[in-house]
């Protein structure tokens, strides 16, 4: 195969391309999970108030405790799930590719508050091959969406993969 018919694109990703997968919710947030997590990131200093002093809280432009923005209403499931990573490229030889993070940009919406429900749901945004170090590089951008149970827009990250 010449390089320049070189392509680690598959008919999968082709057929996955700008479609939303399935969703997946959360159950509703706690109080007690937020404070619980603003805690764990604000450790060994004292959280804002604003994540867990609901008299303190009530008082601000929020009317209420908010989570912190990189709060995971995820991060506890009972049940692992595996195998959403969607589409994934392989070698022509078949050999599964090497792979790193390339980064990723989050964009905040409104904040999660105590009783609400998130909905999150994947699409693969579009991919680009190129040359480099490592020989032949394909760089995927995934789209992952949060919403509450209002439909408003919680979190919005991009990712970037990179795949030799």
């Amino acid at each position: 195969m010449s390089d320049a018919a070189l392509t680690y694109a598959t008919p999968e990703m082709e057929a996955a391309k700008g479609v939303w997968g399935d969703e997946r919710t959360s159950p509703p947030i706690a109080a007690s999970d937020i404070r619980k997590w603003a805690i764990a990131t604000y450790w060994p200093e004292k959280p804002p108030r604003i994540h867990w002093d609901e008299e303190y809280a009530t008082t601000t432009r929020w009317g209420g405790i908010i989570a912190p923005p990189d709060f995971n209403p995820f991060a506890w499931p009972i049940e692992r799930i595996a195998g959403r990573a969607g589409p994934q490229p392989r070698k022509p030889d078949g050999k599964p590719m090497t792979g790193m993070n390339g980064g990723q940009t989050d964009t905040y919406g409104v904040p999660m508050r105590p009783g609400d429900v998130i909905t999150t749901r994947t699409r693969l945004l579009d991919w680009e091959e190129r040359e480099g170090r490592l020989g032949h590089t394909l760089f995927t951008r995934t789209e992952i969406e949060w919403r509450n149970q209002r439909d408003e827009l919680v979190k919005r990250r991009v990712s970037i993969g990179i795949r030799y």
